[in-house]
Order: C-alpha cells, then structure tokens, then sequence
C-alpha cells in the first residue's frame, strides 16, 4: 500500500466530478473504473452504487472487528453532491462494496494484462478510509486502513494474485468529527503503453424513438465518454422516426459529427446490429463496436469500463454489459449466461437470475464473489473488437433470436473469448412480463435455435434439440396455442429448405407472420375485458381442480392420453359459445389447460387476453406435420449441417450484407 496525505502534492487530479476525471494519474496507469453514483439520485438505483448492507460485519481472518468504528447506515439522497461525489454524515459508514463501485479484481486478473490495481481516493474533512477485499467464496477481509484529516490525497497499491478463482476490492468511508466528503475516488492499472480505444455505438431501433433520444442525449451529456466516442450510429427501422422526436435536432446539434442516422427497411435486431458492424469497419474511425439495445436506460460509466478493460485484454476480447430491470432497478436480470450444448438451449447460471441487490448487496451474497465465465451475452450492451469482426464476419441474417449467442460461439471458435464485466450495465424491460414464444417470435425461437445448433453443436443429431422441439410442440397443441405451433412448423420448413435464403427472408418472413396471425383466435388479444362470454360450464367440477405436472414416470402414458383427447375428442358443446374458465397468465401450463376445451387466458404484461377453444382437426394436421419435419430433419441431419456451416462465411460477409442493406434502402 501506497498512501499520502500531502495536500501540497498533486497526483494530476485536480477535478471534483466524474465526468472531468483525467485519464491517468501517472504516465503508466489508465484510469478503469470511477466511483459514481446515480445522476438524477434515484433511490431504486441507490443499492447498486453504495452497498445497503452496511450494518455488515466483515469477517475472515485478519481484519478487526470494524463495526464497531462507527454506525452503519444508508446513504441519504441529498448526500450526493455530484456523479463522483458524496458527503459521509458524522458518525456514520459508507461501503462501496457494490456493483458499480467495487473493483472486479477476479475478471481483471483472469482476461487482462493488469497485476494490480491502484484505488486513488481524495477526501475532506476527518474519518477513516477502510480497503476490503474478497474471495471466490464470498469471504471478506481487511486489507488496510488509513485515518484521514483536511483535504488528503490516497494511494493503496493492491496486487491481483490472489484473485484467481474470483474475488472483488472496495473501500469503506468512516466519518468522525463533522463528517467527511468523498471528493473523487477511481481505480486504475499499468497500461503497459497500450494506446486509448475509441468506440462506435451503435443502436438499431423499431418505433421506439422516445427511449432512443433519451439514450442519445445520455450520451451527449458525458464528456468522458464523449472523448472516447467515434460515433453514435442510430439505425432507424421504423416508421416513428428519431429524427422526427422534438428535442432532437438540439441534441444532434450538440454531438455534432459524433451523431449518424441511418434509415433502412426492418431487417430486424441482426439487420440493424450488422449494420452498426458494417459502418464501424467501412468507416474506420475506431476500435470496438458496442451494440445497445433501443429500449434501454444507459449507465454511461459502464462503456468506459467495456472499452478500457478491452483495451487491456489479453488477446481480442468480446465485453459485454450486465442487464437491469428497467421498473425493478436494483434487480439483474442474469450475472452470466451460458448455453447448454447437449439441449443447445441459453439460460443464466443456475441460481444467478434475477438477483435484487436492495435485499442481498454484494458483500453478502457469496455466489457474486466467484468469477463467472460466460458463453455469450445479450445484445443490449455488448463490445465486440473491429478485429473480431473482421475475422468471423457479421452477424447471421436471422432477424431476431440466436443472433447474439451464435456470434460469441462463432467467435470463441475462432479464438476470442466472450466476457460479461460486472460494473458495465443498463436498464431494460426484462423478461418477466414477456411471453414471445407463443406470439410470432415462435418462428424465430425455433428456427434460430436450430440454426445455431446446426453450425456449433458438438453431439451427433444436435444432442436433445430435436426431442425437445417435438416436446415443445405438443406442449403448445395440447394448450391449444395454434398460431405460435403453426408458426413454428413453418420453421421447421425453412430450416430444412438450407441457408441460401436467409438474407432474402429477413425483410418478408415477419410480415407474413404477422398477416398469419389474423386466422388464429389463441393468438388475437382484447384488451377490454367485456370483449369475451361469461365462463360457463354445463357440469363444473365438484371441487376445485388443482392441475399438477406429471411426473416422469407417469409423462408418457398421460402425453398420449392427451394428444388422442386433443385430436380426436369432440369439442363440448358449450365450450365453442363460452369459455370454460379464465386462466391467469401464470397458471398457463400446457399440463392445466390440456384439461380444458376452451379458455380466456391472459396476455404475459396483463393488459390483455385471447380465447383459446380447442380444434381437433387442427391440431391432427399440426400434429402429423411436426412429427413428418422432424423425421425429415433427424434423417437428414448431417447434410443440413454441412450446408450450413459451409455457408456461414459467405452469408455472414460484408458483401453479402452490403447487397441485403442496398436492397432495404427506403425509396426516397
């Protein structure tokens, strides 16, 4: 440890907020990371920059017993005295052990060049300043202290070795006397001489003009990340215009050159990402790539961080960003995602979905400390290198689902990993109140997963995609879900048809799913509640029926049952004039409404439902082509895989993108 308190001496840190940080404090150190709080002081963000957990007692070894130092308690809002500093009240304890602020030694120590860090901390006024650090189990323990007194200038030099496994650095502030101010604090590490990347961002957007201009102006009121940004590239698909928002053309006067608009037809989120790809390398003013999503709120900070920890990576590095619920603030969506290659399927690591840091901050929850690698990570924060790009090629033509995973597969194969960097993040509307597999992304769900399984599965007959696709859908035919069955047998189709479509499908496929969608009453949603017949049922049931899932001894005979019942049974009379019963969205399973003839079940977001009435001869259709295209794709398996996987750079090329973004040029 390194620490002075020398108000005479000047470490080249003379700025008191975030956003005029220099940055480097010596010619051999990059600042990584700044400690921020939240812009507009937002209580439901508070947890995520200041742990809440702060009457905490940290143990493991080493470290006295601090709690008793001085009280523990939340930081009040109008502490905050700008986005890099804040006002510790007397007698009371600040820990910065949290999502944005700590420091994610384990992932720097695993992918970077760095060594060590640097915490370089300016204060005012009398307290105590605390450094912690973590290990892969959660365990914390007290790494130095120093009393601090009038303005004071601090370095604590901290290694990287023990971080192997995992493990994170912060700091607490303890005010005595009349309290204390935290004027700047940010962690840096030896460069190495390697130069300052720049990035383009890009964003493609369909109709949600509002969300964009704000992300904009987030952007443009940064100064930070304003001198790292090459250009902001807006691919607009819509027909709600960006440009058309008020308040735009200030915020488009104000970046200046550092703000491009692109219109072009709806190729969906891989058309607009390849694009933001294409004019990053065509262009040639930067290093990285970042794709966001429309609909988000941006923590600016986090691209900084992306971009200099890919600047410091050890060999070309994919660096994505964390997602937040954008109306549950202080919850993560998922901390690392992966994808199970024997059922070819995504998902978060098991136990680290959907984590609230208002209830369990970071230094109490232990599986947070271990570092996590990822598979992929989601397009709505992700860096990808120009090199990478230029490498693997663009992103597959598949319009909308796989388009992400697919790509950091394709690149882990050719060398580069993918990173998912805790403290990098933005706000989105999470899953939770989405239902996609059952409206027209059905198609997409199915024939993208297929695809990708296709070009990167490891197991012979793509491991279990193929039982479970069937299983899917008997699921949705015993649900009498027909729309998102019919959707999905038309994928099935395509898959088999090869790749040589790909690009010329992009613009056509969803408006045909769309126009699909009219012939099927499961998939047509009211929003009034008068729009349906009273539930009514000639002989109710003689006491409340409680649906459970089978179990797997019994699923077989009761999967056959069930079919038979949904293919040959008569419809109940009544139940084709009014429904049997009004389901909730979350008692929806395919194992409750197999029992039904007919019901009103509500929409994933609630503000609406669809009428989903049995159909017999329907589902013998659906039935018998689902088992025919599966066969098809069993047999021909082999064959479909070597077509694709031979294709893969040609449909993922800069050329044939190029022809693809000619052809949706708007007419002007």
């Amino acid at each position: 440890m390194t620490a002075t308190t020398n108000e005479s001496q000047e470490i080249a840190m003379t700025a008191t907020t975030a956003d005029e940080i220099p940055a480097s404090t010596e010619q051999n150190l990059r600042i990584v990371q700044r400690v921020i709080f939240p812009a507009n002081r937002d209580l439901d963000t508070l947890p995520l920059y200041v742990d809440p957990d702060t009457n905490k007692l940290h143990t493991s070894g080493g470290g006295a017993d601090v709690q008793a130092i001085g009280m523990a308690r939340k930081l009040h809002p109008e502490d905050i005295l700008n986005r890099g500093s804040v006002q510790v009240r007397r007698g009371e304890r600040l820990s910065f052990g949290s999502y944005f602020n700590a420091f994610p030694a384990s992932y720097w120590r695993k992918w970077t060049i760095a060594t060590k860090t640097v915490l370089h901390i300016e204060t005012e006024g009398e307290g105590t300043v605390i450094v912690y650090r973590s290990n892969a189990r959660g365990a914390s323990q007290r790494v130095d202290s120093i009393l601090v007194e009038g303005p004071s200038t601090n370095e604590f030099e901290l290694t990287l070795a023990p971080f192997g496994d995992g493990g994170w650095y912060w700091f607490d502030l303890i005010a005595g006397g009349d309290g204390m101010t935290l004027k700047s604090a940010h962690w840096a590490v030896p460069d190495e001489g390697r130069p300052q990347g720049r990035v383009t961002l890009g964003v493609t957007t369909f109709n949600r003009a509002d969300y964009c201009l704000e992300t904009i102006k987030s952007i443009d009121g940064d100064a930070g990340l304003r001198e790292i940004l090459a250009e902001l590239i807006i691919v607009d698909q819509g027909n709600k215009k960006v440009a058309d928002q008020a308040g735009f053309d200030a915020v488009a006067e104000s970046m200046g050159d550092q703000l491009r608009i692109i219109n072009q037809g709806n190729l969906g989120g891989s058309g607009g990402f390849a694009r933001n790809m294409y004019e990053m390398v065509v262009s040639d003013k930067s290093d990285y790539v970042m794709l966001l999503d429309d609909d988000i709120e941006l923590e600016t900070e986090g691209v900084m961080r992306a971009v200099a920890f890919a600047d410091l990576c050890r060999k070309p590095t994919i660096v994505g960003g964390h997602m937040f619920d954008m109306y549950n603030k202080s919850v993560l969506h998922a901390y690392s995602e992966v994808v199970n290659f024997y059922r070819f399927l995504w998902g978060p690591v098991e136990g680290l979905g959907n984590h609230d840091f208002s209830t369990a901050g970071l230094r109490s929850t232990p599986q947070l400390h271990r570092r996590w690698d990822a598979d992929y990570n989601g397009w709505w924060m992700c860096l990808i290198p120009k090199t990478v790009v230029e490498t693997i090629g663009l992103s597959l033509p598949v319009f909308i689902k796989w388009d992400d995973a697919e790509y950091s597969l394709r690149g882990r194969a050719a060398g580069f990993p993918t990173v998912t960097l805790p403290g990098a993040a933005v706000w989105h509307v999470s899953w939770a109140d989405k239902d996609d597999s059952v409206d027209w992304q059905a198609y997409y769900h199915e024939r993208n997963r297929l695809i990708a399984t296709l070009l990167h599965s490891p197991f012979p007959k793509g491991g279990r995609i193929l039982r479970e696709s069937l299983n899917t859908d008997v699921k949705h035919l015993v649900s009498m879900q027909y729309y998102p069955e019919q959707a999905r047998v038309m994928a099935l189709r395509d898959v088999l048809a090869g790749p040589d479509n790909l690009h010329k499908q992009l613009p056509t496929t969803m408006p045909k799913l769309r126009a699909m969608r009219e012939e099927f009453p499961d998939s047509q949603v009211k929003t009034d509640p008068a729009a349906f017949p009273e539930v009514f049922r000639k002989r109710p049931p003689k006491k409340p029926q409680s649906f459970k899932q089978p179990g797997a001894l019994g699923l077989l005979p009761w999967a056959v049952k069930t079919v038979l019942k949904q293919t040959l049974a008569p419809v109940r009379g009544t139940a084709k004039a009014a429904p049997e019963a009004h389901v909730a969205h979350q008692d929806g399973k395919w194992w409750s409404l197999a029992h039904l003839d007919s019901a009103v079940v509500s929409n994933a977001d609630g503000t609406g439902a669809s009428w989903h009435l049995r159909n017999p001869k329907m589902a013998r259709q659906l039935v018998v082509e689902s088992a025919k295209l599966h066969a098809q794709l069993f047999s021909n398996w082999e064959t479909l895989r070597a077509q694709y996987r031979e294709a893969l750079p040609e449909i993922t090329s800069m050329e044939s993108w190029r022809e693809t973004f000619e052809a949706s040029e708007p007419s002007k």
